[in-house]
């Protein structure tokens, strides 16, 4: 066998295999930096536009991967192969993971509605699938949120959507909810008068809607009130904390006992 003359016969076609690697290679390289800039551009109009980031990421995303199929074929095509059986076997495969995958199809559907319902928007302060924190992306099928110890939790699209939906961000403020027990021997009416002058010392409290201090309810301890300032989302937990600790400094400054249950126990006579 004369191996001269056979790698000399398949020179050509190695040399022309040659280029057509490194041509692939090329044009990979090239539309991954054309897929770049027409992303940074989209998103830099998007921007001008005044589109929330929720919005922007969300179509930068879709883009990305529709250009990267679309890159893919066209390097098969480069090589000879016949794209219109891929572009069918795409949607073989397509149909084959739409019944495997079809939690995330509906995650990506989900995602859909969260941009055109906009319950939320990134940097909102939600309750969502069961997840409280900050929104800090939208994604093609997962919200990624910020809970509050600081721990970003993915939570699917459609988990989001198919439950209730709280938005502490939207309104222009939240009411604070605690409560404070009495003994039985307090007044309630000078507790809560000296609540009343407490709350608005407390930093960020708001001065309308004014704090409310009533009687909630009764135990075996005495009564039970409910303690109501209203504060923007952003001092939420300052102000819970800080209206705790008013209410402690505010009973012990007025002396209060410590509130004590009281049984009365009787025996019947034989």
């Amino acid at each position: 066998m004369d191996v001269q003359a056979m790698f000399e016969s398949a020179r050509p076609m190695l040399v022309a295999m040659s280029l057509k690697v490194v041509g692939a290679i090329v044009i990979y390289i090239v539309g991954r930096w054309l897929i770049g800039i027409a992303g940074s551009l989209i998103q830099k109009a998007l921007e001008r536009q005044k589109v929330e980031p929720t919005v922007i990421r969300y179509i930068g995303n879709t883009i990305a991967v529709a250009l990267n199929v679309l890159l893919v074929i066209g390097i098969l095509g480069y090589f000879g192969v016949e794209t219109t059986s891929f572009a069918a076997l795409i949607a073989a495969l397509g149909l084959a993971i739409a019944a495997a995958w079809s939690g995330l199809l509906a995650n990506f559907a989900a995602g859909a509605f969260i941009l055109v319902l906009r319950p939320f928007k990134v940097g909102d302060y939600v309750l969502a699938a069961d997840v409280e924190g900050t929104v800090r992306a939208v994604g093609l099928f997962t919200t990624a949120i910020d809970t509050p110890d600081n721990v970003q939790t993915f939570v699917g699209n459609a988990k989001v959507m198919g439950g209730t939906i709280r938005n502490y961000s939207t309104n222009p403020h939240r009411r604070v909810e605690l409560t404070a027990q009495l003994g039985h021997s307090v007044d309630p009416h000078d507790a809560i008068r000296r609540l009343e002058e407490a709350l608005p010392r407390i930093a960020n409290v708001l001065a309308e809607p004014k704090p409310t201090v009533e009687i909630l309810s009764f135990n075996e301890r005495g009564p039970v009130l409910a303690v109501r300032p209203h504060v923007h989302t952003d001092h939420y937990w300052q102000v819970y904390f800080d209206t705790n600790m008013a209410i402690r400094d505010t009973f012990g400054a007025a002396g209060y006992p410590v509130p004590e249950a009281h049984l009365h126990v009787r025996q019947k006579a034989a």
